[in-house]
Formats: structure tokens, C-alpha cells, sequence
């Protein structure tokens, strides 16, 4: 199956107008004939119709005069899901000679900064990128990979939280996680410390070998939990409908990372704006090819949270979001 996939692998190309230069401040010197050409990494299959981050990033560089096709060119590549494609999803980047790597996420990041240590690589919504070595802190990266963090473990605990507020009598938590995510262990331990203070048990469900997550729904069920905690990670966003559908059949109130599952029938989400970090990367991508060191850009922390409730779902599950919770509501699903 594996040699199969790698012989299917199909790298998506952008296209570009060779005959128009990049934009440049006013006063600048005369760029380069040829157009910037940069690759953007991801795990997940890329469709014709951008998703809403790669459509907020494409706006960013558009709002700094970057306009893919005439005065960029962007090459994408995709590993489709299966993360032991993301070497030759890379490597296609590099033998194509881009300027700059935009990496989606931990793993594709990770897998880039290993393929060249010349490249730089900007990457985007990732988690604990100290912890998880892909750069030295984040006031000096001291390599070529700059971006933006999604501090998803420090906020692990406060979704414990946002759970207890929703359900007083709350005692029992599902998480479910992936072994295999670099940060998923220091956010599975974050929570875990909150859930302790709390008196709330606290259950891990890997999901890190799963086809599908069918057998963690399995134990769940049989588990009687009260509520369902979910990391980000390409794996449970791949699955976030199915995720949701089965904590609605079972009357389980839900909480995520971000309001893409929130979209697909969760109740709650709490993290950072996912497009707004999308749409952020652009600037790094704009100061690198201007002549930024990347090893002196330091990494962006996120200054927005959101957080996101479906109140169709709390009608279903029968429950009535307290005040306390209501007054710091940023997005409302009906």
C-alpha cells in the first residue's frame, strides 16, 4: 500500500506569469527578472477551492502584492494525509527550487526544516515550536524557520474549564489524542493538571494508529464519560464530522481547538483564529523575501482567542450555556 501511494504521490503545481516582477516598497532597487517562487507544505489534500486558511493566507499576500499566477508563483504540495509522504512531498519543493517553504502545521514544518537547511521555511499554526524542536526559542529561531504559534498546550487547561463552567457536575473527561503529535503530550499533561484541580478524571483516547476512530468510539461508549475533549491534529480534523455526530448520538457536550469542528456539529471550540494566523504568515513570507534573515525573526505568538459556541448543539444536548461563559462568547453557530 505504502509503495503504491508513493507511486501515486502527485506534487499540485501553481502557475505563474514569468513577465511580472514582485512588488517592491517605493524607492526600492529593481527586483530580480524572475518572479519569487515559494512552496507551500501541507498534510492535508489540496481541492481547487482554496479552504478558508490557505484562502486567508493567498489574501494576505494579495494585500502585499503578491498575486499568485503574476507576481508569485506557488508551488503546492500535499502528502495527502499520509504523514510518511511528507519527505518526498518536500523534496519535491526543493528539486523545483523555491525561494521559501510555507509548512501547514507541526509535522509538514518538521519535515521541511530536515530537507534543507538553506531553504527557509515559514511555517504556520503550530504547536509548542520550542518544545517540539523546530527552533531554539521564539525571540531568536537560530535556523531558517520563522512563523507563528498556535500555543495550543497552554490552552488545554482552560478548555478543562470551559467544560466546568458549561457542566458543573462535569467529573469525567474523554480526550481524544495523537502519541504521534510532537506537543500533544505537554497539552495531554496540561490538561490533565487542570482536570486534578478540578476533581475531573481526565481519559486519553489515542488516535495515533486508527484507520478511523471507530475502535476509540467503541471505548467511549463503554466508558460513559461526560464530555469530549479533542486535540488538533490533522488525524481529528480529518474525522471532525464523524467525531461530532458520534458525541451528539451519545449526548456527549464537545470541546476543540478551533471552530472548524465547531462548522462540523461540535459544541464548543476555544483557541487561536486559525485564519488569522493563516493570513499573519503572509508578512513573514513578504520579510523573508525581502532579505530577512529568517534566523532573526522572531516566531509570532497569537494575541487573539476565540471562543465558539454552537447553540444548536447545546438545544439538542439540552444545555443552557451560563452567563458566565455567554459573556465571553466570540462566534455563535444557530
Amino acid at each position: 500500500m505504502f509503495d503504491m501511494r508513493r507511486r501515486e504521490f502527485i506534487t499540485l503545481l501553481g502557475s505563474a506569469a514569468p513577465s511580472v516582477v514582485w512588488p517592491l516598497p517605493l524607492g526600492a532597487r529593481q527586483p530580480p527578472a524572475r518572479i519569487p517562487r515559494i512552496g507551500y507544505l501541507t498534510l492535508s489534500p489540496i481541492s481547487n477551492k482554496p479552504s478558508p486558511e490557505r484562502a486567508a493566507f493567498l489574501q494576505g499576500l494579495r494585500e502585499l502584492g503578491y498575486i499568485e499566477g503574476e507576481t508569485i508563483k506557488i508551488e503546492y504540495s500535499s502528502a495527502e494525509s499520509y504523514p510518511e509522504l511528507l519527505p518526498d512531498a518536500t523534496e519535491a519543493l526543493v528539486e523545483k527550487g523555491v525561494d521559501l517553504i510555507t509548512a501547514t502545521g507541526v509535522v509538514p514544518a518538521l519535515a521541511a526544516k530536515q530537507a534543507s537547511q538553506t531553504i527557509p521555511v515559514v511555517f504556520t499554526y503550530v504547536s509548542d515550536p520550542v518544545g517540539n524542536g523546530l527552533v531554539a526559542s521564539l525571540a531568536s529561531p537560530g535556523a531558517n524557520v520563522p512563523g507563528i504559534s498556535a500555543m495550543q498546550p497552554e490552552l488545554a487547561g482552560k478548555k478543562v474549564e470551559l467544560l466546568k463552567e458549561v457542566l458543573p457536575a462535569l467529573s469525567r473527561i474523554a480526550t481524544l489524542w495523537t502519541s504521534a503529535h510532537p506537543a500533544h503530550m505537554r497539552e495531554l499533561e496540561e490538561a490533565q493538571a487542570v482536570a486534578r484541580r478540578l476533581g475531573i478524571l481526565l481519559e486519553p483516547y489515542d488516535v495515533t494508529r486508527l484507520t478511523n476512530p471507530e475502535r476509540a468510539f467503541a471505548e467511549i461508549k463503554s466508558d460513559r464519560p461526560h464530555a469530549i475533549l479533542t486535540f488538533f491534529d490533522y488525524r481529528t480534523l480529518a474525522y471532525r464530522r464523524m467525531i461530532a455526530e458520534f458525541a451528539v448520538s451519545q449526548r456527549l457536550p464537545t470541546i476543540f481547538s478551533s471552530r472548524l469542528f465547531v462548522d462540523a456539529g461540535g459544541l464548543m471550540s476555544y483557541g487561536p483564529d486559525a485564519q488569522e494566523s493563516f493570513h499573519s504568515v503572509a508578512r513573514y513570507v513578504d520579510r523573508v523575501l525581502r532579505g530577512s534573515k529568517p534566523s532573526e525573526l522572531p516566531v509570532e505568538q497569537p494575541t487573539r482567542f476565540e471562543l465558539v459556541v454552537n447553540f444548536k448543539i447545546a438545544t439538542i444536548l439540552g444545555i443552557k450555556v451560563p452567563p458566565s461563559v455567554l459573556l465571553r462568547i466570540d462566534r455563535v453557530i444557530e
